[in-house]
């Protein structure tokens, strides 16, 4: 899986060479002075080009079309109805032809000067503009001063037409000379376009020659902005130099031994400090499958030449590290991460000093995560960090602040946004690798969820028992190290198999009837190391993940029924006894948590059979499970220390002496 990782990862990495020298703008060039090695030119700055472009567009001409086709439609249709409305007038025939001979000229008139809409994308400065015309191929400049507009056209018209003496009733021709005026100057989009194309061009992007052997800066001068640009257009020209003649196989194998190293060094820190994910390969496969990932992302957005690689969600990396495993691992693999995309990104010490510390915000923000919304809180420190290091790192580089600066910070909202998918995420994970999230146990430590609903109707005394071993429980993990939330779902879960035989375990015995006493003593044993089986069928049966099922498993080690077992043997002395029968079938706890949950239930358990519970006899009930359970090799498994078992007994005895409302003498 390794191998796979670090070949897959080598293969999509972009293979250009890298420029040696790193550098920002405004700050002190600390290598030796640098000398060209070949003559280039120095490319334009995009607000150069950006300049450049604005000029030329605004030095071209619109193009339009002199459209005759519609000229002639207007001047027959005004023919037509012109002899229509004629009719209706009641003018005198002899006039007909002179008058209809004055409004065709009219018409001519208005169109041979020209009508033309005029087009807001070109008023810049004023409502007029120079245009280009296209009549029969023929091109000439004239200004939207010397064409009519629609409204000028038609108020033309009226002058004339109310001009014309041997017209009674004038309104009727007005209306019709309006009614066939329209624009024959169209604005044609697609050759003004070409236009524009071949004039952008024509743009120069470079803005000067660098020399062979010319000096372009020496150390300990200021990179300044001409300075800058000649690094950037050196960079720029070592770096397709290098992808054209430079030899791909060995920018693999250097990629190939970087991935390796990161690889390996997350190997190691697995095997030396998480030797239970070492050896799992679900959570292994997971590990590398994110990092496989989101260094193809990275590959992916340098390919497209995406904006800003700031767009790339870094923090979503050790937020799902962290709630399905844990924060050391979340930092280191974050890390890692951020070292690999630092060779492939501008400002690679700028790029690992945000990552670094937006990942590390995001990383103790979540440290112990009991609320859903802790994950938009920390989205939103994520977005402060980021805002708070961009804006040191913008006054230090440019010892200003500008509308420019304000919208680089663009891409980091869009980070921030996109790990929300953080959450949606772990829940696939979860599923496609069998792995329990802290999101998983918040949702079954909720006491209205199916199974713990029904253990509080069917064994109201052991949900009561789970609820205080609960508490107990999660209070000495807590003290100790570990994680709490797991302890606090493995107490509520691990006495379910009761409610199959509810009535045989005393919390539950209310009627003061013990049904244990018509049973035999190997019978009575058997039924109540029964509630672990059943317990564990139960929490499958309801899809409860198996890192809970461990607490049901372990919670009494291979430890004796005590009570039947010393019962049988004061009852029946002549008789030989198979000691597994009053046994539980074990394993023992083997880690801090299950093992703190074996200890709380003892206490919690044997505290309610103290007649008197004070603070002599709660102490000493404590001690006494506590070196039960040593005796008994039940703790050889749980990495536990016996400070932490001092530890534990403190808190137990603090919390039982509250519990019990006991009173303590402070007298001498």
């Amino acid at each position: 899986m390794m191998g796979l990782c670090v070949l897959v990862i080598a293969l999509f990495l972009p293979k250009q060479a890298r420029f040696s020298f790193e550098y920002e703008k405004g700050k002190i060039w600390l290598h030796k002075d640098l000398v060209s090695p070949y003559t280039y030119a120095i490319k334009k700055t995009s607000e150069e080009l950006k300049k450049d472009q604005e000029g030329i567009l605004g030095a071209v001409n619109p193009v339009y079309q002199n459209n005759a086709e519609i000229v002639e439609s207007e001047l027959e249709t005004f023919a037509t109805n012109f002899e229509i409305q004629w009719k209706n007038s009641g003018e005198e025939f002899n006039e007909k032809e002179g008058i209809k001979k004055i409004a065709i000229q009219i018409l001519e008139d208005i169109y041979s000067r020209g009508v033309i809409n005029r087009n807001k994308k070109f008023q810049h400065l004023d409502s007029n503009y120079n245009f280009s015309l296209l009549t029969d191929n023929v091109l000439s400049s004239l200004n939207t001063l010397d064409a009519f507009t629609i409204a000028g056209a038609r108020k033309y018209a009226l002058a004339r037409a109310t001009a014309i003496r041997t017209l009674e009733k004038k309104s009727w021709l007005v209306t019709l000379l309006m009614d066939n005026v329209e624009a024959n100057y169209i604005y044609d989009e697609r050759l003004t376009n070409k236009v524009e194309e071949e004039a952008l061009a024509s743009i120069s992007p470079s803005t000067g020659m660098v020399q062979k052997g010319e000096l372009i800066i020496a150390t300990d001068n200021m990179i300044t902005p001409e300075a800058f640009q000649k690094l950037e257009s050196l960079r720029e020209v070592y770096e397709q130099d290098a992808l054209i003649i430079g030899d791909r196989k060995f920018v693999f194998a250097g990629q190939f031994l970087l991935v390796g190293i990161i690889v390996g060094l997350m190997m190691v820190f697995l095997y030396l400090f998480r030797k239970d994910i070492f050896n799992d390969n679900r959570k292994v496969s997971l590990i590398l499958m994110i990092i496989t990932f989101m260094l193809l992302l990275l590959s992916w957005a340098i390919k497209i030449k995406i904006p800003s690689v700031y767009y790339i969600p870094y923090c979503i990396v050790p937020i799902i590290i962290r709630i399905l495993f844990d924060t050391r691992l979340a930092l280191n693999l974050h890390l890692l991460v951020v070292l690999i995309a630092g060779f492939f990104v501008p400002n690679s010490f700028e790029f690992a000093f945000l990552q670094v510390t937006a990942g590390m915000v995001a990383i103790y923000s979540i440290k112990n995560l009991v609320k859903r919304e802790q994950i938009i809180i920390s989205a939103f420190q994520i977005f402060v960090t980021y805002f708070l290091a961009f804006a040191g790192i913008s006054f230090i580089r440019a010892g200003s602040v500008s509308i420019e600066t304000a919208t680089n910070f663009i891409p980091f909202i869009s980070s921030v946004l996109l790990c929300l998918l953080a959450y949606p995420l772990i829940y696939l994970f979860e599923k496609m690798f069998n792995i329990t999230s802290e999101v998983t146990l918040m949702e079954i430590t909720n006491t209205n969820s199916k199974v713990l609903r029904e253990l509080s109707f069917k064994a109201p005394g052991t949900f009561q028992h789970s609820l205080q071993v609960a508490n107990l429980a999660e209070a000495a993990i807590f003290k100790i190290g570990g994680n709490a939330l797991l302890v606090r779902a493995g107490a509520l879960y691990h006495d379910i198999g009761k409610m199959d035989n509810p009535q045989y375990f005393i919390e539950n015995q209310n009627t003061g009837t013990n049904p244990h006493d018509k049973l035999p003593y190997e019978k009575s044993a058997q039924i109540i190391i029964q509630h672990v089986n059943k317990g564990i069928e139960m929490a499958r049966h309801h899809h409860i993940p198996e890192v809970i099922i461990d607490f049901i498993r372990t919670h009494h080690g291979n430890t004796r029924v005590d009570y039947f077992y010393q019962s049988f043997l004061k009852n029946f002395p002549e008789k030989l006894v198979d000691e597994n029968i009053f046994r539980y079938p074990g394993p023992i706890p083997f880690s801090k948590e299950t093992a703190v949950l074996m200890l709380a239930d003892s206490v919690e358990a044997a505290s309610r059979s103290l007649k008197e519970p004070n603070v002599e006899s709660i102490n000493q009930l404590v001690d006494r499970i506590v070196k039960y359970k040593l005796d008994q090799h039940q703790l050889n498994d749980s990495n536990i220390t016996l400070k932490d078992l001092e530890t534990i007994k403190l808190i137990f005895k603090s919390m039982l002496i509250g519990i019990y409302h006991v009173r303590i003498d402070y007298t001498l």
